[in-house]
């Protein structure tokens, strides 16, 4: 008895390091949606969910794979990741229409109509999010009455791509201007790139909805470093 238990210790202790060593708030998450881009500066990826029983768990498909839309400029490590950078991968600044790189958690949904989904942002005239470094709101959502004409930001209620989407929880903030307004949105006909969000077909769109509806993180990422982080990802 007292070997067979040793043998199970043995098995589990490699995985929990492993999953100890892996990125917050990748390591304890049970739902993922990964969005695999070729490149950094490729304008296109892959999306995928995955979920798993327990953080030390193998993950396993649970829907796609759907192709989306990220950044007109591709990807760049967001700031929070930066020291994940090798030499010449760009590192995301305010503006440079690049989807920021890492792993994040998801937030609430939003769109334009009325949904039960719980905790539900409805978007309605004036709500605008702040990308003004130069505003103690910068990226946040607020609304015009609060902060003024003339604070720049997206005028979301007038934005035909936010009739549906999901926050995403992006660390950034004034001082370091490391990008603003990341969201998973609606992908609209035509568009080739976004402003540095992930956009998903309407029908992805609201599976990914109905998948992060308990908690999930985002991982978004170039192929090329997916090796990074083994035994982290599926």
């Amino acid at each position: 008895m007292r070997a067979a238990l040793l043998a199970v210790i043995v098995l589990i202790a490699p995985q929990a390091a492993l999953a100890q060593s892996c990125p917050e708030p990748l390591a304890s998450a049970r739902r993922l949606v990964l969005v695999t881009a070729d490149k950094f500066t490729s304008t296109t990826a892959t999306v995928q969910r995955f979920e798993r029983a327990a953080p030390n768990a193998p993950w396993q498909l649970s829907g796609g794979p759907a192709t989306g839309l990220i950044g007109h400029k591709g990807l760049a490590w967001a700031h929070a990741f930066r020291s994940l950078a090798r030499k010449g991968e760009p590192v995301k600044v305010e503006g440079d229409k690049r989807a920021p790189a890492g792993f994040y958690k998801t937030g609430r949904s939003f769109g334009f109509a009325v949904s039960d989904r719980p905790g539900y942002l409805r978007i309605t005239d004036g709500m605008t999010c702040v990308d003004d470094p130069s505003s103690p709101a910068y990226n946040t959502i607020t609304t015009r009455s609060e902060i003024g004409a003339k604070v720049h930001g997206e005028k979301m209620w007038r934005a035909p791509e936010y009739a549906r989407g999901l926050l995403v929880d992006y660390p950034s903030n004034r001082k370091v201007r490391a990008g603003s307004c990341i969201f998973i949105h609606l992908q609209l006909p035509g568009r080739t790139g976004t402003n540095g969000c992930v956009a998903l077909p309407e029908p992805q769109l609201e599976a990914v909805q109905d998948h992060v509806q308990d908690g999930a993180v985002i991982a978004i990422l170039p192929r090329q470093a997916l090796d990074r982080f083994k035994g982290c990802l599926p």
